[in-house]
């Protein structure tokens, strides 16, 4: 069984030492976002995403052992760029900067964060839970695995980005829960854009 929480200051090593595995991950296997997320200080800037007040981080967590499998940023707007006025105006939860431990990859815990967040989407009143991505690669493994639509591909900062989507839903036998402590996510509180100095990221 594995929980879903918010994350706190308290959290922010065990994330920080999270991107630096995913980083070194996707070095070894040539990925060029690997070798920026490797750069000095990146993985900090990341985590304290955790304790800024302003980034509604949430993330997964071993029920048995306490050991976070990852972590995953969960917005109540959807962003301006790339999506029509109509659709940001919907109900919706904005999933961005994700990362999961290579070591746990056979428990999907990427797989795991987006199917508890259909559900918590719709306990909450939204309709959509929302995404995107720059790798074919990986939105081929959002859409066939996690289920999620192209709704749009536009070019952002100079690269094709896929905007996803799937309807909220509450999914059946799902082994994740969520914890008692953590706050809903209040519509208003988080903007967009992110602080420019900590891009979004899409890995998993």
């Amino acid at each position: 069984m594995y929980v879903m929480r918010r994350a706190d200051e308290a959290d922010a090593p065990t994330l920080a030492r999270l991107v630096r595995v995913r980083a070194q991950w996707m070095s070894w296997r040539g990925l060029p976002d690997g070798y920026d997320l490797e750069k000095p200080a990146r993985a900090e800037a990341i985590a304290r995403q955790a304790t800024d007040g302003r980034t509604p981080v949430w993330l997964l967590a071993d029920e048995n052992n306490g050991r976070v499998l990852g972590f995953t940023s969960l917005y109540p707007e959807t962003p301006l760029w790339g999506w029509t006025e109509a659709e940001q105006d919907e109900p919706a939860l904005f999933m961005a900067t994700t990362f999961t431990d290579p070591d746990r990859s056979s428990e999907r815990p990427g797989a795991l964060m987006a199917w508890w967040a259909l559900g918590y989407a719709a306990r909450t009143g939204r309709v959509w839970v929302r995404r995107g991505c720059t790798h074919e690669t990986l939105m081929r493994y959002y859409r066939d695995v996690q289920g999620f639509d192209v709704i749009h591909s536009v070019y952002l900062r100079g690269a094709l980005t896929y905007l996803m989507a799937r309807k909220a839903e509450e999914l059946p036998r799902l082994p994740v829960r969520t914890a008692a402590r953590s706050a809903t996510v209040a519509r208003n509180r988080y903007r967009w854009p992110l602080n420019p100095a900590v891009p979004i990221t899409y890995s998993t």
